[in-house]
């Protein structure tokens, strides 16, 4: 009989991906970077084990949302005293800090449990196309 083997550690192989957002819709491709970091393109996924790959995200201050949600949707953080809730909009953000943008709704989309932290640190976000993973990326 052929039985499948368990996927275990030291099996998983991880591999670099690069994606260009730009012009593409936020929430569209989150679930695509997603797919990547959990690793559900793999044959020997499992949902125990940190499968996933590393991925790299360029032009994120050209990422686009559809209808209103650029002067509609809020981000928020609360700092945990009286008073302490701060709200900006989607277009404020963009504006300072587009990485937190891919990243907050990336994060949204990992499963939450132990290894979503080990998964996000896999995530590199560069708000235009120059990174410094150039040599991952290099065929020879």
């Amino acid at each position: 009989m052929n039985f499948t083997k368990p996927t275990k550690e030291k099996d998983i192989k991880r591999s670099w991906n690069l994606i260009d957002i730009r012009d593409k819709t936020l929430g569209r491709i989150a679930t695509e970077i997603a797919k990547f970091l959990i690793g559900k393109n793999k044959p020997y996924f499992v949902s125990y084990l940190d499968c996933g790959d590393y991925v790299v995200v360029i032009n994120a201050a050209y990422v686009i949302v559809t209808g209103k949600k650029a002067d509609q949707k809020m981000y928020m953080r609360f700092s945990g005293y009286p008073s302490g809730l701060k709200k900006r909009t989607y277009s404020d953000i963009l504006k300072n800090d587009p990485t937190r943008i891919i990243r907050e709704a990336v994060a949204g989309m990992l499963p939450n449990n132990k290894l979503k932290a080990s998964m996000l640190k896999r995530l590199y976000i560069s708000a235009d196309d120059k990174h410094p993973y150039e040599d991952k990326f290099k065929k020879e």
